[in-house]
């Protein structure tokens, strides 16, 4: 039989399948698992974002979007009301001006700071319910995932060898889809709203240890819901800018020696494999950290001679900053970072201060710290030994790093973070409202008492 009068069947482009998954997140049904995982994401989010008003990234940032004087009903959190996007910019910078918010322990980067930005800002502006809000957040997190995971030889991984950032590459179109599912948009909008993101697309690893690390995020939200904005007033781009060839990726992996994770939203949650950080440095700092520590007690008062790190390959192009010269540098220092350890400190973010980077025994630890990057390493092991004056010799090991999904963090672990964080800004009685609400982010109502309890900054007089 001819068929050749039939019409041609639609060939399915992998913009295509992300749309027409992200246009059917508000009638999914989502696991409870999937959805205690996105609301314990939200806590970490906004015990982040709180935690870093007063950051040196955030003021600038903050400055400018407020001198704009856009009218809109996002909030900004403690401080004004503003447009989606604005607002977006500003809390998704205050969330990784501390880069102590969680990372895709598959490459793909922090996916709730553009994410979770991009959901309060647009159901803000749109009244949308805090379950639309979840569902939506679940979507931009499980396209960015899979867009930017694959482990080593992935996506993420790739644009990290380089020298660029996958949140600032994959954020954008993280961002575009939360936006798009809240704003309701159809596929055909989403596709377009797809190709505006990846076109926007950039951040350098270069970028590191100064404020436009965090204004990649920041950058990432504005961007996604600008994208989505577009494309609802019928604006149009390409939608094959996604295509592992002629597209975003091909283009800035242009030996192509990537392996792509697979469109396979049926396999498997994402979100079940999110990682978050008990240290308030680069992720990749995090496993040599942990090694580090277990050991300062046993070094308290000894002289150490030599200290070997064997460590995981993305440990020294994430973090390889190893003379590091300002406090925000020290963040992705991993050697600054193994000091610490090694001295005692908790490795926090009250740990990134000029009095720290002051302190004479981290400096002098430096030179005597040697990094040895061993090439089929897990990013989740690290591996330590420290040779002292005596000739004694001490042994520490990260089989898997507290945080990730195989070691998580305990719910203790979660709220001594988070309060550690934000009751410094709110004091403790408005921290353990805020932190009920977010924790129970799936009650009606909720998100408008979470707003309430973040319309202003208690420390500063009213019209300051």
């Amino acid at each position: 039989m001819n068929d050749s009068s039939l019409p041609p069947k639609a060939i399915s482009t992998r913009s295509s399948v992300i749309a027409a998954y992200a246009a059917g997140a508000l009638q999914r049904k989502y696991p409870a698992t999937v959805t205690r995982a996105a609301i314990t994401a939200l806590v970490d989010y906004i015990g982040v974002a709180v935690g870093a008003v007063d950051e040196a990234p955030v003021g600038p940032v903050r400055q400018v979007a407020q001198q704009w004087g856009a009218q809109g009903r996002a909030r900004i959190f403690l401080g004004p009301l503003t447009t989606p996007a604005l607002a977006a910019l500003v809390n998704a910078t205050m969330a990784h001006a501390m880069d102590y918010d969680d990372a895709h322990q598959m490459g793909a980067g922090h996916i709730s700071c553009p994410c979770w930005s991009a959901a309060f800002a647009v159901g803000n502006e749109t009244g949308a319910t805090e379950a639309e809000m979840i569902a939506a957040f679940i979507a931009g997190f499980e396209v960015m995932a899979r867009l930017g995971g694959g482990g080593p030889a992935g996506v993420g991984r790739n644009l990290h060898r380089r020298g660029l950032h996958p949140t600032a590459i994959l954020g954008r179109i993280g961002a575009a889809v939360v936006a798009s599912v809240l704003m309701r948009l159809d596929a055909r909008q989403i596709e377009f709203a797809l190709g505006v993101a990846a076109t926007t697309a950039g951040g350098l690893i270069g970028s590191f240890g100064t404020h436009a690390k965090p204004f990649h995020g920041g950058k990432a939200a504005m961007d996604g819901i600008l994208a989505a904005q577009l494309a609802a007033n019928g604006f149009e781009s390409s939608t094959r800018l996604l295509e592992l060839e002629k597209g975003l990726f091909d283009s800035i992996i242009q030996d192509r020696k990537v392996e792509a994770p697979p469109l396979d939203f049926d396999a498997r949650w994402e979100i079940l494999r999110n990682g978050f950080k008990p240290y308030a440095s680069c992720r990749a700092t995090h496993a040599s950290i942990q090694a580090a520590r277990k050991l300062a007690a046993q070094i308290t008062g000894r002289q150490i001679k030599r200290v070997r790190a064997r460590v995981h390959p993305n440990a020294m192009v994430a973090s390889g900053k190893l003379q590091p010269r300002t406090p925000l540098e020290c963040k992705f220092s991993i050697s600054f970072c193994i000091a610490l350890g090694l001295r005692g400190y908790r490795v926090v973010a009250t740990d990134f201060t000029e009095s720290t980077f002051d302190d004479r025994t981290l400096h002098e630890l430096l030179p005597l710290i040697e990094i040895e990057v061993v090439p089929d390493q897990p990013q989740y092991e690290a591996h330590l030994d420290v040779h002292l004056a005596d000739g004694s010799a001490l042994h520490a090991d990260t089989e898997i790093v507290l945080g990730h999904a195989d070691n998580p963090m305990s719910d203790e672990d979660f709220r001594g973070k988070f309060e550690g964080l934000v009751a410094p800004v709110l004091g403790m009685d408005c921290t353990a409202q805020l932190y009920a609400l977010v924790n129970d982010f799936e009650r009606t109502g909720n998100f408008g008492k979470v707003m309430a309890l973040l319309e202003r900054d208690p420390r500063k007089k009213a019209g300051a």
